[in-house]
């Protein structure tokens, strides 16, 4: 299950080291996904829904911090680019 915090505080996001974790872009497009371990990220731009193989829609979008489980297949579907702090396990 995905799991997201709508604007998270500076001090979780601090608690967390997130503006250490490098960052990833992508442009609008639409691709198939699946996490060989869980991953936490936090979105600086964009706008996106990533719909898992077995479940419901998420739409996120900047100032998400989102978790996605290990061994989750996916797809995101990229509406505005995407830039976030990434951070595998």
């Amino acid at each position: 299950m995905i799991k997201i915090e709508h604007q998270p505080s500076e001090a979780r996001l601090q608690e967390l080291g997130v503006k250490t974790w490098p960052i990833w872009s992508k442009e609008v497009s639409q691709f198939p996904w699946t996490y060989d371990e869980s991953e936490t990220c936090y979105f600086l731009e964009g706008d996106v829904i990533v719909t898992p193989n077995q479940g419901e829609p998420v739409i996120m979008s900047q100032g998400d911090l989102v978790t996605f489980p290990a061994g989750m297949s996916c797809t995101w579907n990229i509406r505005r680019d995407v830039r976030k702090h990434y951070n595998f396990g």
